[in-house]
Order: C-alpha cells, then sequence, then structure tokens
C-alpha cells in the first residue's frame, strides 16, 4: 500500500522518517521531471505573442469544432 503525505513541516519531516524507518517502511521520493526547455520557449514566446496582439480570436463553435465536441 502506497501512502502520500501532504503538507508535512519540514520540522516534522525528520521525526516522520525515523518512525518509518523504526517500523520497517520504505520511504521513497518522487523525483521532480522539469519541463523540456524547448516545450517552456515555445509557450512563452506564444504567451508573448498574444500580449502582442498576434493571437487570434475564435468563437466557442469553432472551439468545440476543433475539439469534436
Amino acid at each position: 500500500m502506497d501512502i502520500v503525505l501532504k503538507n508535512v513541516k519540514k520540522k516534522d519531516l525528520q521525526v516522520i522518517k525515523s518512525l518509518a524507518k523504526a517500523l520497517g517502511f520504505e520511504i521513497s521520493t518522487p523525483e521532480e521531471k522539469p519541463y523540456d526547455p524547448q516545450f517552456v520557449k515555445e509557450i512563452l514566446e506564444a504567451a508573448e505573442g498574444v500580449k502582442n496582439g498576434k493571437g487570434k480570436e475564435i468563437s466557442m463553435e469553432e472551439f468545440k469544432k476543433m475539439c469534436g465536441i
């Protein structure tokens, strides 16, 4: 069984780790995977383009059609 603890105070983390170790539990920390730098660059460029008036307005019907709804 997996248990996820959220909002653990930093000062309490060592106590929780010690207790888990004493009880023979396995402790693992999920690896954070950063976004692909190229993807981030494209998103930031697109956001800047919208700010500069390069965006395109579409109707809700057009949006639904694009989504296949």
